[in-house]
């Protein structure tokens, strides 16, 4: 049986890879897809969610905005990575289906009371609209069986020294949802650095010869060509599909259970991840950390999505 999942991002290219997989996949039923601020202003990334399904043919799962910002601090926006509108460089269509009335809240209220199970909320980027569902709904907590989120890092940041884009976007959020009890999954920088979109990646997908595959190789090769200006790393990380791609096969990495905590106050260290390995805290362990991926593995499931859709 498929799983329920709801899907909240910020598309940023590496989110329409992750839409893509999440509705491709036959193990997984894509129930919602709710935006974010992040990557860009939540204009933007609503707009170009829409614009992810509308390439790959997905005109059939609800679409809803979410937070414009972050809980307790003002939005910086991924510009230098992702563009002006998240999707920089890249020519985008006119979406083919409408917002859905509700926001994101309301719209994953409802699938959580309407789900026959708990549902698994896939995460990439920022956890605002999870923080704000824990905090309105606290009766639908046990409706969601786990949150699978891209963010954090055991060990450096890509924003600061140890401070990772989407948790110091919002660190209070992910101290909420760290609070809560649910059962949390993180797929961070460590290891999302290892799903690097090589020349030999972006052929094949551009080989696939369907419009998702020409519009993603497009956004591959724009993504690519900003990690090398602004990271010196010209094969960039696919970092957000890890996600959807632990969900459809947990054999596509290692994980450890382990404590983690978001510092809120450091001086230069807000919004870092700490991951206590070592227990050496002798603190309680609160989630699964992702930590080895099968690239191979995870770049066939990329592919065969890819390849599933128009």
């Amino acid at each position: 049986m498929p799983t329920p999942v709801i899907l909240d991002c910020d598309p940023g290219y590496d989110d329409v890879f992750a839409i893509w997989l999440a509705a491709a996949d036959p193990s997984i039923d894509l129930r919602a897809i709710t935006t974010v601020a992040g990557n860009g202003a939540i204009e933007h990334t609503s707009l170009n969610a829409r614009v992810a399904c509308t390439i790959a043919g997905v005109l059939d799962v609800p679409i809803a905005r979410g937070a414009a910002g972050p809980l307790a601090q003002e939005l910086k926006t991924a510009d230098w990575i992702h563009g002006s509108n998240a999707l920089g460089g890249v020519e985008l269509p006119e979406p083919a289906m409408a917002l859905d009335d509700r926001d994101a809240t309301e719209l994953i209220r409802d699938v959580l009371r309407a789900a026959e199970q708990p549902v698994t909320i896939a995460a990439t980027g920022p956890l605002t609209n999870i923080a704000l569902v824990i905090e309105r709904h606290p009766d639908l907590m046990e409706r969601i069986a786990r949150i699978v989120w891209m963010g954090g890092s055991t060990a450096r940041g890509n924003v600061s020294a140890y401070g990772e884009f989407n948790a110091s976007t919002d660190p209070e959020a992910v101290d909420v949802v760290l609070r809560s009890g649910i059962p949390f999954t993180m797929v961070g920088l460590n290891i999302s650095h290892q799903a690097l979109i090589t020349r030999e990646v972006r052929a094949r997908i551009r080989g696939i010869g369907n419009a998702t595959g020409l519009f993603g190789a497009d956004l591959l090769e724009q993504f690519c060509s900003t990690y090398d200006a602004f990271g010196d790393m010209p094969d960039g990380p696919l970092h957000d599909p890890i996600t959807i791609a632990l969900i459809i096969d947990p054999a596509v990495a290692t994980v450890r259970q382990a404590r983690i905590d978001i510092e809120l106050t450091g001086e230069h260290t807000r919004g870092a991840t700490v991951v206590d390995l070592l227990e050496l805290a002798h603190r309680p362990k609160n989630a699964t950390v992702a930590l080895e991926l099968d690239v191979k593995r995870f770049w066939h499931l990329v592919e065969d999505a890819v390849t599933a859709l128009r």
